[in-house]
C-alpha cells in the first residue's frame, strides 16, 4: 500500500496530543492496529450540503468559507428528516460552516458536537475560489491523473499533497475513535472524504476516486473486531423522499 512520508506534519498535527501518529504510522499504513484498542463504533460520514460554489464548479478547499445555499439546506432537512431519531450520541464536523450548517438541526437537537480541522477539505492551493477556465480546469485533471498514478506528495501550487492530508486526518481520527460515543455522525467533505475511506479500509490512496460522492450522501461504517467495514456505500436514497 502506497505510504505518507514520515517527514510530513501539518500545522494540526504538531498542536495535537496524538502529534505521533506519523511515527506510529510510519511502516504499517494499518488503521485496524492504530485503533484495535478502541471499542465498535457505528460511524456516519456525509458530505456537506450544496453552496453556490459547488453550482458552478468553483473548487472550495480549505480557504473559502461558504455558507449553503437553498439546495444545501433542502438536502440537509431531507437528511435530517430521515435520521433524526437516529441516536447519533456525538457528531463531529469540519472547521468550515458548510459542514456545521448541514448538521444544524442535530446540533439543535442538543447532540454533543465537535469540530476538527483535521476533517477540513484538501487546500487546493491557489485553485481555490476561482472560476474555472481551460487551464485551471486542465492543470486539476492533471493533478488527479498524477495522484492516480501514485504521486501523492504532489499538490496544487501552495496547496496539500494527499500525503499530507492524511496525516492531519489521521490525527482527527484517533480523536472520534478515542471518544466514548458508540454511533457518530462525521460532516466533512467530497476529497477529503475518499482519501479518508482509502485509509480506513487500507486501500491505496492513488485509488481514491473509486469512492463516488454528492453532496449529503452517506457512507456507513462500523468498526469491530479491530477492522472497518462499509455498510452503506454512496447511500443518497434519504435525498430521493419528499420533504
Amino acid at each position: 500500500m502506497l505510504r505518507h512520508e514520515a517527514s510530513h506534519k501539518s500545522n494540526e498535527a504538531s498542536q495535537n496530543p496524538h502529534e505521533e501518529f506519523h511515527n506510529l504510522q510510519n511502516d504499517s499504513h494499518n488503521p485496524n492496529q492504530i485503533f484495535e484498542s478502541t471499542r465498535p463504533k457505528e460511524l456516519f460520514f456525509i458530505r456537506h450540503g450544496e453552496t453556490d460554489y459547488n453550482l458552478k464548479g468553483i473548487v472550495q478547499g480549505r480557504k473559502v468559507n461558504a455558507s449553503l445555499n437553498d439546495k444545501g439546506r433542502w438536502q440537509s432537512a431531507l437528511f435530517y428528516s430521515r435520521f433524526k431519531n437516529f441516536g447519533f450520541e456525538k457528531i463531529f464536523t469540519s472547521s468550515l460552516k458548510r459542514t456545521v450548517e448541514t448538521v444544524q438541526s442535530f446540533i439543535d437537537d442538543e447532540v454533543p458536537f465537535q469540530q476538527l480541522d483535521g476533517l477540513d477539505e484538501i487546500d487546493w492551493g491557489n485553485m481555490e475560489g476561482k472560476i474555472p477556465d481551460d487551464s485551471s480546469r486542465t492543470i486539476f485533471e492533471t493533478t488527479l491523473n498524477r495522484w492516480k498514478n501514485g504521486e501523492l506528495d504532489h499538490g496544487m501550487f501552495g496547496g496539500e499533497s494527499p500525503n499530507e492530508l492524511h496525516i492531519r486526518q489521521a490525527n482527527a481520527m484517533l480523536t472520534i475513535m478515542q471518544s466514548s460515543e458508540q454511533k457518530i455522525l462525521i460532516c466533512m467533505h467530497g476529497r477529503a472524504l475518499r482519501l479518508l475511506l482509502c485509509f480506513l479500509i487500507q486501500k491505496d490512496f492513488c485509488e481514491m476516486d473509486d469512492f463516488p460522492h454528492q453532496n449529503v450522501s452517506l457512507y456507513h461504517l462500523r468498526f469491530m473486531d479491530n477492522q472497518f467495514k462499509i455498510i452503506a456505500f454512496n447511500d443518497t436514497q434519504h435525498l430521493n423522499e419528499p420533504h
